[in-house]
Formats: structure tokens, C-alpha cells, sequence
């Protein structure tokens, strides 16, 4: 496991917008680009676990984003999905590619759905020729937060930063894991710390509104799903309370053909749980891409 100093020396900060972003990027940049969006309340170092070999096949590209991680975290930001979305498009503008897949998960599968939804309606120079979806709130209507969560977007959000400490945050981390795999004293420990990196407990009172903006947008970014000709699929944990069987059930419902990977004794970070696993589903995923041609 690559701890958060070594991920961060791997990296690069560049400015966006007037703001200090926090990039990495690996492998061979003459291969097909992924580009990896992470989750809430996390940050990139969420890929470690898979980056080696992804970086084996693909050149793999990712950052914090606004409010995430080592990124800035601006008091005054609305930190709207629409901003976060523009974030990774002018990233991949400073690198010249315009051809991507994108692998996301959890909040960073609503920056995709944007993404996706700019394609659909031919808003987007960028080019996305498949997306792969894990653990996240794709249908507002059967996405279940904690209760933390409801708490945060509730009148009194502002007081959860102040009453926050990193054991508190353990014992929900370790509610949506599954039960098989809890998450390690050095992933609580990194998460933690990426957490409270630049005051971040103080942005998540407005960072929680992308669950009412998923609300507010529902009909563009699932339309993104539906409408879109790209090949899509949703690798995911069952035993996640946020996201998981009933999140797979509801997917397999509402999208036609719809390609789904469960693993049934993950949580709601498959990709730190069993990054190998998630790994290997996600390389079939692109061979089968390959041999449809």
C-alpha cells in the first residue's frame, strides 16, 4: 500500500481556475487514457491500491478534487458537480487528450454522470469511449445516506465539522465496509488525514449538497446513462448501506442491457477493500470492449 507521502510525491500541483489542484498521473501516455474520479469525503489516494497495474495498460490520470484531498478547499465555493466536472476537463486539456475512459466511484460517479451528459448532448469536446461505475448514488431515489450524512444537510451541518474527531469518522467508515474487510488502521489513518488536510472538515457542510443536487438534476444525469451509446458498467459491493444491493437491483431495472459486477461481500469502497478483485473485474470489462470491437 502506497502510503499518502509516497502518493504525493508521485503527484504534481497545478493551478485551475485560480486554484491549487492536486494531479497525478502514470504509465504510458500513448496508451488509452483513464481517468479516475474519486469519492466523498475521500480523495485520489483511494486508486493506490489499483494504480500499478491500471498504469500497466492504460496511461491513468487523476486529481483532488475542490474541497477533497490535497486540493484546495475555498470557503467561498458553492462546490457544484458542474465545477467539479470542469475541473477534470481542463486537466486533460493541459495534457492535450481529449479521448478518455473514465473509471469513477461514489460522489465522482456524479462528476461522470456530468461528463457523460455533456457528451449525450454534444456539449463536450472530450471524446468518452466507456464508463465504468463503482459504489455511488447513480438514482437518487434509492441512494440511502448515513446519518451523518443527513445530518450534515440538515440546519445544523455546521456544527458536525466542530463535533467530528478521527474516531467518530472510524466507526462510519467501518459501517460501509463489509464486514469481511474493515478498513486498516492505515486506511482510516490516511483518509483521516486527507480529511482534515487545509481545514476540510469545514467545507463538508457544503460539499454534502451534491446529494441535493443529484435530486435536482436527476433526469440529465441518469439520461446520461440510459442515452448514452458508449459501453457502460457498475462494478459493485452488495454489503454497502449506502450504495450497494438494492443501488445493483435498481441499476439492473432501469438500464437496458445493463452490465453489473457484484461482489457480495464488499462495501462501499470496493476498491480499497479488494483492489485486486475490482481490478481484474475492471480489465474484463475493457477486454470484452475489444473483442466486440
Amino acid at each position: 500500500m502506497l502510503t499518502l507521502q509516497q502518493w504525493r510525491s508521485q503527484g504534481r500541483f497545478i493551478h485551475i481556475n485560480g486554484h491549487k489542484v492536486f494531479t497525478n498521473t502514470a504509465g504510458d501516455i500513448t496508451k488509452p487514457a483513464l481517468l479516475l474520479i474519486h469519492g466523498f469525503p475521500s480523495a485520489s489516494w483511494d486508486w493506490e491500491g489499483m494504480w500499478q497495474e491500471l498504469s500497466e495498460h492504460y496511461f491513468v490520470i487523476t486529481l483532488d478534487m475542490l474541497g477533497f484531498g490535497l486540493s484546495d478547499k475555498p470557503k467561498n465555493s458553492d462546490y457544484k458537480i458542474t465545477e467539479q466536472a470542469d475541473l477534470y476537463t481542463q486537466f486533460l486539456n493541459t495534457l492535450n487528450i481529449n479521448d478518455i475512459h473514465i473509471l469513477a466511484h461514489d460522489y465522482g460517479d456524479t462528476v461522470a454522470q456530468e461528463i457523460l451528459a455533456r457528451q449525450v448532448h454534444n456539449q463536450s469536446a472530450i471524446t468518452i469511449n466507456s464508463v465504468c461505475f463503482l459504489n455511488g448514488g447513480l438514482f437518487p431515489e434509492v441512494h440511502k445516506p448515513l446519518f451523518i450524512q443527513k445530518l450534515l444537510l440538515s440546519k445544523l451541518g455546521w456544527l458536525v465539522p466542530k463535533l467530528m474527531n478521527k474516531q467518530k469518522f472510524a466507526n462510519n467508515l467501518v459501517t460501509v465496509f463489509g464486514k469481511n474487510t474493515p478498513p486498516s488502521t492505515q486506511v482510516i489513518g490516511t483518509l483521516w488525514t486527507l480529511l482534515i488536510y487545509n481545514d476540510g472538515l469545514s467545507a463538508m457542510p457544503k460539499l454534502i449538497h451534491y446529494i441535493n443536487q443529484r435530486k435536482q438534476n436527476r433526469e440529465r444525469w441518469v439520461g446520461a446513462i440510459i442515452n448514452s451509446n458508449i459501453p457502460i458498467t457498475f462494478i459493485a459491493g452488495g454489503e454497502d448501506p449506502i450504495s450497494g444491493k438494492h443501488m445493483i437491483e435498481h441499476y439492473k431495472k432501469l438500464i437496458p442491457n445493463a452490465c453489473v459486477k457484484e461482489f457480495p461481500e464488499l462495501g462501499h469502497y470496493p476498491q480499497v477493500e479488494d483492489a485486486d478483485a475490482i481490478t481484474q473485474a475492471y480489465l474484463k470489462f475493457r477486454e470484452a470492449i475489444k473483442k466486440r470491437g
